[in-house]
């Protein structure tokens, strides 16, 4: 990731320049509670696709480095909103802003940076953009809502885990992709930009749903079985319950139900034996495979290679 930061060094520091600018608000409290989650580190994964794309189309202009960080105020008011629906009281590593200062507090700071990112839209002054990115937010929304509807649901199906992903993620990766091609006047390149960033988000959430099973707390800086706990019915439990034995399928569904991790150990076990983990990692390896196939279009350069090399990061990762 250094390395790819690296091509857009200048462009991703302008990025984090503007945030913190724009962060910039005459109740302190929301400046605290902004620069807290802001400033958390992460991937900053979205606004680099953004400028990554513009460079594959040909020049990152001011209007990019606007949009990345649009992007990243809109994931960071659903990190915000999420938290407090999740009740969640950990996210890379550190005590989350409802575990600090409150849910209300958190929610309405989640609102100032959601408003906060169409006012900079607004000065962009493209109303496609526009219209993409209200469009994303709102699909951001229903799939959050929609995973809601379905915590402690044993019996939600595979289609329907896919429908969250793509909404509740992988959608903003494509309007972050995407977006770039409108910016640049590109628009012959904004289906092609969008596929990428959405396959590639639906691969990303693969990952990290496996983590959940399998990854380091020290690294991914959440607790292991943390959805399990909160009833989340993800991909590896939805397998179990498909084709695990009968012991592991009661196991999964009592765990779901009663939104429980009492027996973790077990669980975690069942999701390796019964060949869920693999499953996931097939299905992610094949949204790679569509997010190196959406990027045929573009001409060989440093960007493009990022892209691609993206898409091998997002299979790897550990956090």
């Amino acid at each position: 990731m250094q390395q790819i930061r690296k091509i857009v060094d200048s462009e991703f520091a302008a990025v984090n320049d503007f945030i913190i600018e724009q962060l910039h608000s005459k109740v302190p409290l929301v400046e605290n509670i902004g620069h807290y989650i802001v400033d958390a580190g992460g991937k900053r994964l979205r606004p680099l696709l953004t400028l990554l794309c513009a460079g594959a189309i040909g020049k990152i202009d001011q209007q990019h480095v606007r949009l990345a960080a649009v992007i990243e105020f809109i994931h960071t008011a659903t990190l915000l909103h999420d938290d407090v629906v999740d009740i969640s009281a950990l996210r890379r590593g550190r005590p989350t802003a409802n575990a600090n200062w409150g849910n209300a507090p958190s929610v309405l700071v989640g609102d100032f940076l959601y408003s906060r990112a169409f006012e900079i839209l607004v000065e962009i002054g493209s109303l496609p953009l526009m219209g993409l990115l209200s469009g994303t937010t709102n699909t951001v929304a229903e799939g959050e809502v929609l995973q809601l509807s379905r915590v402690g649901n044993a019996d939600t199906s595979e289609a329907t885990y896919f429908d969250v992903i793509r909404s509740k993620t992988a959608v903003l990766f494509g309007a972050a992709c995407g977006g770039a091609a409108i910016i640049s006047n590109a628009t012959q390149h904004q289906d092609s930009l969008y596929d990428y960033g959405l396959n590639l988000g639906i691969a990303f959430q693969l990952i990290d749903d496996i983590l959940d099973y399998e990854g380091d707390p020290e690294e991914t800086g959440k607790n292991v079985g943390d959805d399990l706990a909160e009833g989340k019915p993800t991909l590896p439990l939805i397998y179990v319950l498909q084709h695990g034995n009968k012991y592991q399928q009661q196991l999964v569904r009592n765990a779901i139900s009663n939104k429980t991790a009492d027996h973790l150990d077990d669980i975690i076990a069942a999701v390796s034996t019964s060949g869920a983990l693999a499953y996931c990692r097939s299905a992610a390896q094949g949204y790679t495979e569509a997010a190196l196939a959406a990027l045929a279009p573009f001409a060989d350069s440093p960007y493009r290679d990022a892209l691609e090399k993206l898409t091998a990061i997002a299979l790897s990762r550990r956090s």
